[in-house]
């Protein structure tokens, strides 16, 4: 990793498993001193390699029942236009451009299987320009660290 060290990648390790942690008791779990840990904190943040810190929220509390990821093929013409109608869906709650099949991947967030249909067809599949939708359910996820984490922890 350029320019940062071991003690810089044991921070984010700690720091990704619970960005709540204070610094003394973070400094005990390391065994380096509050004030270095402190400072290295903020250099991290200032080199921004912390862009922010955040919380975790359980979706399915708040209704959320049904993920999906949609994969969009678009006419290229409509390309600005299809991202902002995108933006507008409530349920959307990211987009990115993908090589492949697709032209474009969404991650959509509905209650239930029958609000995500009515997302697809009627908010999505309507939007001028897209020409195909292929959805993806998701049925288990599982995470894991990157491995820049956890090589050197």
């Amino acid at each position: 990793m350029q320019g940062f060290d071991e003690l810089d990648m044991k921070l984010l390790f700690e720091l990704t498993k619970d960005g709540n942690i204070s610094v003394p008791i973070l400094s005990k779990k390391l065994g380096i001193n509050p004030s270095v840990l402190y400072s290295r904190i903020k250099r991290l943040v200032r080199k921004k390699l912390i862009k922010k810190f955040t919380i975790e929220i359980d979706d399915s509390l708040l209704g959320i029942g049904v993920k999906a990821s949609i994969g969009i093929n678009r006419d290229p013409k409509f390309k600005i236009e299809i991202q902002k109608k995108l933006l507008e869906v409530d349920e959307v709650v990211s987009i990115s451009e993908v090589t492949g099949r697709f032209d474009v991947m969404i991650q959509v967030y509905a209650q239930d299987l029958e609000e995500l249909h009515t997302i697809v067809i009627e908010k999505i599949g309507k939007i001028e320009g897209i020409q195909n939708t292929e959805t993806f359910v998701e049925l288990q996820k599982t995470t894991k660290d990157p491995v820049y984490l956890t090589k050197n922890v």
